[in-house]
């Protein structure tokens, strides 16, 4: 069963600071010093104010646990996440690629299909030979 409202996703940003806050075990506070920083980045409302997704939640947690777990420092958070990103990224461009190339190929199985069934097949083969034919003209008597 899906826990989300009809029509969103785990993108849809619909969280205020304080429930992001509560959700991620983090302070108002610390949530708007990431934002700052470009750690997470969430939605805006027209009147600018943040609305976080549930990805942005996990991403929350994530940042919480790289610094104080493993002790990352935020500048390198912010490059994990950015790379990750980039992974992400780099990804769906494969896939896409993937995905072109095996059109493309059945395309062209399609097509050399095509031209054999093109074929005339009331030609026969000959198996070629090569023969040197010497013509010498008659001697007029």
């Amino acid at each position: 069963m899906n826990p989300l409202p009809p029509g969103t996703d785990e993108d849809t940003p619909f969280f205020v600071i304080s429930v992001a806050a509560q959700l991620s075990g983090l302070h108002a506070q610390t949530l708007r010093s990431y934002d700052r920083q470009g750690l997470v980045s969430p939605g805006r409302t027209p009147g600018g104010g943040r609305r976080y997704s549930l990805r942005d939640i996990a991403l929350l947690r994530e940042v919480q646990r790289l610094s104080q777990e493993e002790g990352v420092n935020l500048a390198g958070i912010k490059r994990i996440i950015d790379l990750e990103n980039e992974v992400d990224r780099l990804q769906g461009v494969v896939q896409a690629l993937t995905e072109e190339l095996a059109a493309v190929r059945a395309a062209a199985e399609q097509a050399a299909a095509a031209i054999h069934r093109s074929y005339r097949h009331d030609l026969v083969p000959v198996r070629q030979q090569t023969a040197l034919v010497v013509w010498r003209p008659e001697r007029k008597r």
